[in-house]
């Protein structure tokens, strides 16, 4: 079963990428750009058919290791 996990900075946190993205995106001219964020996507390709235990080992996976819940939010797509 493939999964896919978002995971993105929580609001207020500084995001120094997507500024950097926004800057060189100015300097070719896309003038129209309010804002750039970044975000990670890992797809996991599990060997579970239950998407309940599915989403509760990813949930599991992002706690311990995948997410830094000080900074990040996450979503998981089943």
């Amino acid at each position: 079963m493939k999964v896919i996990v978002n995971i993105f900075l929580k609001e207020g946190v500084l995001d120094p990428q997507g500024k950097a993205i926004q800057k060189a995106l100015h300097s070719l001219n896309f003038n129209n750009i309010d804002d750039v964020k970044t975000a990670k996507q890992i797809i996991l390709e599990l060997n579970e058919s239950d998407k309940i235990k599915a989403n509760e080992t990813v949930k599991k996976m992002c706690e311990e290791l995948l997410v830094n819940d000080v900074i990040e939010n996450y979503e998981i797509v089943i």
